[in-house]
């Protein structure tokens, strides 16, 4: 069949390893499904495959792509909860010790076919394309247990989304306004506060500008850069939600300021089946469009690679079949 995959780990030159060709068709063990990939959408996670960053070396070559949308065997269209847990782990699977991502242990959905456990494909609803539905699964996800799990926020309190053109971000922006939050957002250039606004933030900043007021809650995939920006935004009592870090890992805690303000700091990572579920019912029904940076064709995948690398895009980058 013909896939997208990583050939080989290339911590340096990650781009060397990508491969657009052909790789055998997948067996479906019992209790799995063949999904016939309709949209897939592209990831960090998938560059970071491709740097050998969380795979074995004898793992390779893998196909790549977390996320995505397609159709069963019998026709009905669904979307892809990534995360494959331990079949004896009950509750939280994001809390499951042994869970793994598709692409870290099990082949991805840049492909013709993806095989994933059967309560890993979720009905899609009828008011998202494939499309839209392709980016829920890991940016959306990871955004709405973000802001509706984590973040204790109601509808009407501030919310400070730190970088205004990811996947994650962008995602939060839309999110947080169709709840009825007050959305503010920073970013580094007028073009990516731009598209903040026009996904419905209220006001936005470029990074570590003073902002009129304090908020209650602040949504971290940033890291070291924003980190002490993000704390100093913080009402006494608020919460910085965090689930990235692509300008570092270690800032400085500023623990006087965490303990005197009594400020709480929540760790997410991506999101529950049921988490899903919701999150598509909640898109369909509040007519949420997700940004959609680029789509191409699966066979030109390379070009959205470079895209990620390169920061050219925002919004989500899309691949169809």
């Amino acid at each position: 069949m013909f896939a997208v995959y990583a050939a080989e780990p290339n911590a340096d030159a990650p781009l060397d390893s990508l491969t657009v060709g052909e790789r055998p068709d997948p067996e479906v063990p019992d209790g799995w499904v063949a999904v016939k990939v309709t949209a897939a959408s592209l990831n960090m996670h998938d560059i970071w495959t491709l740097r050998g960053v969380g795979i074995k070396p004898d793992q390779f070559p893998m196909i790549l792509g977390c996320d995505g949308a397609g159709m069963l065997e019998d026709g009905t269209e669904v979307v892809l909860h990534s995360i494959i847990g331990d079949p004896n782990w009950s509750g939280d699977e994001t809390l499951d010790p042994k869970r793994t991502l598709l692409t870290e242990k099990y082949q991805g959905t840049f492909a013709d076919t993806v095989v994933v456990p059967a309560r890993n494909a979720v009905p899609k609803p009828e008011g998202l394309t494939a499309v839209q539905a392709s980016v829920m699964g890991t940016a959306w996800l990871t955004a709405y247990r973000m802001l509706f799990t984590k973040s204790g926020l109601k509808p009407g309190q501030t919310m400070l989304v730190q970088g205004a053109s990811g996947g994650v971000s962008t995602a939060l922006v839309q999110l947080g306004r169709a709840a009825g939050m007050r959305v503010w957002v920073t970013g580094r250039t007028e073009e990516k506060r731009a598209l903040a606004e026009k996904l419905g933030a209220h006001a936005t900043f470029p990074s570590g500008e003073r902002l009129p007021g304090k908020v209650d809650a602040v949504f971290e995939t940033v890291g070291e850069a924003t980190w002490s920006h993000s704390m100093r935004a913080l009402r006494p009592g608020g919460t910085i939600v965090v689930s990235g870090s692509t300008s570092g890992p270690n800032p400085g805690a500023d623990l006087q300021r965490l303990f005197f303000l009594q400020l709480r700091v929540e760790g997410s990572t991506m999101g529950t089946r049921q988490e899903l579920a919701d999150l598509l019912t909640f898109v369909a029904n509040a007519g949420i469009s997700p940004e959609i940076g680029l789509e191409l064709p699966m066979e030109r995948a390379e070009e959205g690679f470079r895209a990620m690398l390169e920061g050219d895009t925002a919004g989500k980058i899309v691949f169809t079949r």
